[in-house]
């Protein structure tokens, strides 16, 4: 038995190559997301409310810088508020990757279950929003937050308590001229330092992130203290702090921060002191007016 041949027709040619053609381009885009330096948004994110010791309630914000290297800078304003004032208290300077529980907000008494409190961010053209409101589900407490803000597991027993935090410092400079601040933290010495089983090897090989899209490092346990700036100048500027954060010292009940603060332009500038025990953090806000 002979074999039969068969001619394509143009009709079948056309739909041969534009089948080929879409097959060519089932791929991720080139624009995946990956790699991103800068040029990207900030997403607001509402964390959860918390009924505190006195009886009023707050809620918890933080936020995702979309970037991998830049530091973006949002003005407190018709880009960066809140709909029921525009400043409630959030940073308007804004590090890279995600950051949580930053700030919280202060409801007023009698808050509706139902009624939502919405903070919108615009960078690079691009606007996002949270809405919070008091869904039974999302609310937190001190062991929720320690769970998300720490390295994992569940609190420590005898329970935690967030240190204390001081500030010194002058609260007036010149542009050129360096800041010395002090910042102190004292704690309760919880958690302990705690000892973990060895991780056994994986026997199935994986294949890596690229570097910067690889998952940030957890906390580290432990006392320390550090200077972050909060808010910039509405015309701009920047901080440099000759000192970083120094090594958590874990179960210490005392830790201390000096370095100086050198500010690229005039204006007001907020910076915080953040005290953090590696599982909760207490923040202290120093204005500093910086005069031509």
């Amino acid at each position: 038995m002979g074999f039969r041949y068969f001619s394509l027709t143009a009709a079948a040619m056309l739909a041969s190559a534009l089948c080929a053609q879409t097959l060519s381009t089932d791929a991720l885009p080139s624009d995946s997301g990956y790699g991103r330096t800068g040029g990207q948004n900030i997403q607001p994110f509402y964390e959860g409310w918390q009924r505190v010791a006195d009886g009023h309630i707050v809620m918890w914000f933080g936020y995702l810088n979309r970037n991998f290297d830049e530091q973006v800078d949002v003005p407190v304003g018709p880009a960066n508020q809140f709909d029921l004032r525009a400043d409630m208290g959030q940073p308007s300077h804004f590090y890279i990757r995600r950051h949580l529980f930053v700030f919280k907000v202060d409801v007023p008494d009698k808050w509706p279950a139902d009624r939502k409190l919405i903070w919108s961010v615009t960078a690079h053209g691009r606007t996002s929003s949270a809405s919070g409101w008091l869904q039974p589900e999302w609310e937190v407490d001190e062991g929720v937050i320690q769970m998300n803000i720490g390295p994992g597991g569940a609190p420590p027993d005898p329970p935690n308590h967030a240190p204390a935090v001081t500030v010194k410092g002058d609260t007036t400079i010149a542009v050129g001229r360096e800041l010395k601040l002090t910042a102190s933290a004292t704690d309760d010495g919880i958690p302990k330092a705690r000892k973990r089983a060895p991780s056994p090897a994986s026997a199935v090989a994986q294949t890596p992130l690229p570097a910067a899209a690889a998952p940030p490092p957890r906390a580290q346990i432990g006392l320390r203290v550090n200077w972050i700036l909060y808010r910039a100048p509405e015309t701009g500027g920047s901080v440099t702090f000759d000192q970083e954060a120094p090594r958590p010292s874990v179960g210490a009940t005392s830790a201390e921060l000096t370095t100086n603060a050198s500010f690229s332009a005039p204006g007001m500038y907020w910076l915080r002191a953040v005290a953090s025990d590696g599982l909760l953090e207490t923040p202290y806000d120093l204005k500093i007016t910086v005069l031509k």
